[in-house]
């Protein structure tokens, strides 16, 4: 058998399997060509783990948990458009101003 070897631009590797009596999907987030070892919460993952959740879970609504040393909770709603609305408590680590 010969060795495969697969190029791929990978901004990083997201992590998920089934939840508990507590929440519906947990996950975890890895992007150490970033600088990230292990992000905290990230909600650009959890828009996409909606869809692929909702829809196995039949659900418009879910909890996640994003288990990392700084874990954290994402309450997801599936809304038109399939816009997703995140849900949860954050913290503002960069505050700016853009001047066009």
């Amino acid at each position: 058998m010969k060795n495969l070897k697969f190029e791929m631009d990978v901004k990083g590797i997201g992590v998920t399997c089934i939840g508990n009596d507590k929440y519906d999907f947990i996950t975890r987030y890895f992007n150490p060509w970033a600088g990230i070892n292990e992000d905290s919460v990230t909600g650009s993952v959890h828009t996409l783990l909606a869809s692929y959740w909702g829809e196995i879970l039949n659900k418009n609504e879910m909890k996640a948990y994003q288990a990392s040393n700084r874990s954290g909770e994402i309450t997801l709603r599936i809304l038109a458009n399939n816009r997703v609305e995140l849900i949860g408590q954050a913290i503002v680590i960069l505050k700016g101003e853009l001047y066009i």
